[in-house]
């Protein structure tokens, strides 16, 4: 998968063109847009409290990457936020660059301290990063890296009228078991009722 980053300071970010574009098939209502442009400064201050908060249990997780997998500590991917804008997201390794027996399957590849992580989600802790610099929020449709561009249907593309999150109402109706388009289909409902009710039930969940 594509490892090369969003561009920094001063590069003009890159962006996914998508039907959306053309159709705008979901239609965001004035509160809604309101309500996002409350939530981002929501998303700062709680964002950062979140770092703030698991400083000390990072640098311990980073300790535990070095020792079972090496540098990097961190992982980091181009994804796809609001409006098809392409970032860079930042989570810990939970893989080795190569697996034992020298190959690149991901089963192989995947170490024990690496699986806790996922399973505990302990390895998006530095997506909160990316929270507080804009490219996601709290809650919103998960962010899919850039070989899906292609996949989706004008509707379907609508997921990125909002930013993407770090969880969301697919996340907490199935995650990784739901298939393609149902995945799909609850980003959508998520575009079209995103307000704070919403996003509190989801938080909760």
């Amino acid at each position: 998968m594509t490892q090369s980053g969003a561009p920094g300071r001063g590069r003009r970010a890159r962006t996914i063109v998508g039907p959306i574009q053309h159709l705008d098939p979901i239609r965001l209502s004035p509160g809604q847009q309101s309500y996002l442009r409350r939530r981002r400064r929501a998303d700062v201050v709680l964002g950062s409290i979140g770092l703030a908060i698991t400083a000390l249990p990072m640098l311990a997780i980073s300790a535990g990457v070095m020792v079972t997998m090496g540098r990097p500590v961190l992982f980091t991917q181009e994804r796809m936020t609001q409006d098809g804008r392409v970032f860079r997201l930042r989570k810990f390794r939970s893989m080795r660059a190569v697996a034992p027996d020298g190959s690149d399957d991901d089963a192989a590849r995947l170490v024990p301290f690496g699986r806790m992580l996922r399973e505990t989600s302990l390895d998006e802790l530095p997506s909160l990063w990316n929270v507080v610099r804009g490219d996601m929020a709290l809650v919103g449709p998960r962010p899919l890296t850039t070989d899906y561009s292609g996949r989706f249907s004008a509707e379907q593309f609508a997921r990125h009228t909002v930013p993407a999150g770090l969880t969301g109402y697919a996340q907490v109706h199935g995650r990784n078991s739901l298939a393609w388009d149902d995945r799909l289909t609850m980003d959508q409902e998520y575009v079209r009722r995103v307000g704070l009710v919403l996003d509190l039930r989801i938080l909760v969940d």
